[in-house]
């Protein structure tokens, strides 16, 4: 993998990028002026991150996982500690598949009925691998979402929820918490 250099992130016009900020030179970036990027954040290779009007929020020790995508018109957000595995997609836009109106992009916005809404994701919440995250979706605090897993409806802070569509499973641990804790003592 390739990063890009700090001169190269830079005239791309994001929004703001932090310090230690990892951007693979293999993974597109579109509307950078509405993308804003913490500290220490990686991006993997073929990752699309895409912002509509909303823009797109990344917070500090943030890693997104190869062939990733966040693409829509409404907010993404990923708060610190997120992690995002590979092939995980959050679309804060959808066409509406009822057969009501039309769908695509090529076709003009009054023959559609596209959903926008925002996607927030809290710290510390982990996306497993292959996992879709539809629009107006909200993750608590340390919510985990297990691979393969279709998320539609909002995730409570510390819960570990999975399927299709993803339901609650169990708690999840707080420790990370006091981890967090020691971790940022440490790094100041």
């Amino acid at each position: 993998m390739t990063w890009l250099n700090e001169k190269q992130i830079a005239s791309m016009g994001f929004a703001a990028t932090g310090k230690n900020v990892l951007l693979s030179d293999r993974a597109s970036y579109y509307n950078c002026a509405a993308i804003r990027i913490g500290d220490h954040v990686r991006i993997d290779d073929f990752c699309v991150i895409s912002a509509g009007a909303g823009g797109i929020s990344i917070g500090s020790y943030v890693h997104v996982a190869v062939f990733s995508s966040l693409i829509g018109a409404g907010r993404i957000v990923l708060s610190d500690f997120c992690n995002i595995s590979s092939r995980v997609s959050l679309y804060s836009s959808n066409d509406d598949y009822s057969g009501v109106a039309l769908t695509n992009p090529m076709v003009p916005d009054d023959f559609t009925a596209v959903q926008h809404a925002d996607i927030v994701l809290g710290r510390h919440v982990i996306i497993g691998s292959g996992t879709v995250v539809l629009p107006g979706v909200s993750a608590g605090e340390g919510a985990a979402i297990g691979a393969l897993s279709l998320v539609k409806n909002d995730c409570e802070a510390f819960g570990i929820y999975a399927g299709v569509p993803a339901k609650w499973k169990r708690a999840r641990s707080r420790n990370l918490l006091e981890v967090e804790r020691r971790f940022l003592q440490q790094a100041r």
